[in-house]
């Protein structure tokens, strides 16, 4: 798996995932309940290979399924997530209207490069240095009449254009500085 190993989970980590799966199993969309619900509970919103193989035994879901939902669905996470996300729509609509100029500016202003040897950016999730701003693309919202849209800390921003970015870029920045 390409996630971050994270050691043994605590048991606090083990009583909470118990708790999780006995309130979701059986119940419709059950196993995408207990993933977001427990990479919720992450610090780092994400899920380590230890969680997934607990999760497996406890829900008594194969280890392949789990992975399979987690690298199938865009909002389950492998990788450690930065406090601040920035996710930018590359969907046709918002690619028409400037979305990759959008892109350029976010990775531009935090100093962040697409780590594909193509160059292509329309799968990137990337982390800042100092752990603080992941940014991300989706392949699409389903906002497409308000393209292009870039979502900033679960906030969609519809008919975003550069300014506008640069002063979300800035008000995140403000946000790391505070104690």
């Amino acid at each position: 798996m390409q996630s971050l190993s994270s050691g043994p989970l605590s048991g606090a980590t083990k009583n909470f995932i118990d708790k999780v799966v006995s309130e979701e199993n059986g119940r419709p969309g059950a196993l995408l309940a207990i993933l977001q619900r427990v990479q919720e509970s992450h610090a780092r919103k994400y899920l380590t290979r230890e969680t997934l193989e607990y999760i497996s035994l406890k829900a008594n879901v194969p280890l392949s399924r789990l992975y399979s939902v987690v690298t199938f669905y865009a909002l389950f996470n492998l990788e450690p997530q930065g406090r601040n996300t920035l996710c930018v729509c590359r969907g046709t609509a918002c690619h028409t209207r400037g979305s990759s100029r959008l892109l350029e500016q976010a990775m531009m202003s935090l100093g962040l490069h697409a780590h594909q040897d193509d160059g292509e950016t329309d799968k990137l999730a990337v982390t800042t240095a100092d752990g603080e701003t992941t940014l991300r693309t989706v392949a699409c919202f389903g906002q497409c009449a308000l393209a292009p849209v870039v979502e900033v800390n679960h906030a969609i921003f519809g008919h975003m254009n550069e300014r506008t970015l640069q002063r979300q870029l800035e008000a995140l920045s403000k946000r790391e500085a505070r104690p």
